[in-house]
């Protein structure tokens, strides 16, 4: 058989109330903390994931593009080297005598 203390009931009733108080601290304590280190982490000027691909792919396009060009100078400059003559070659034509 049980017996009722109202002490005890009393006291349970407390404990669960503080329980409840607690978690709800915590809950406001995590979120405040994610607050400011979000705040202290966006004034480092950190970049976003979205931002990092877009400017990556944009490095990437570019990096491909010097390498076309780089390729068609090449080729432009041995075209003029092959039609370029010596300079040994072009001596001037001596003037005819009247």
């Amino acid at each position: 058989m049980q017996t009722e203390n109202r002490f005890f009931d009393d006291f349970v009733k407390f404990m669960n109330g503080a329980a409840g108080t607690v978690a709800g601290m915590a809950r406001e304590g995590e979120s405040a903390a994610r607050d400011r280190a979000r705040e202290w982490i966006g004034g480092l000027d950190f970049v976003s994931r979205e931002e990092f691909e877009a400017v990556k792919a944009m490095a990437s396009a570019a990096r491909d593009e010097n390498d076309e060009l780089k390729k068609r100078i090449e080729a432009l400059e041995a075209a003029a080297k092959d039609t370029a003559k010596p300079a040994a070659a072009r001596k001037p034509k001596a003037a005819p005598k009247s």
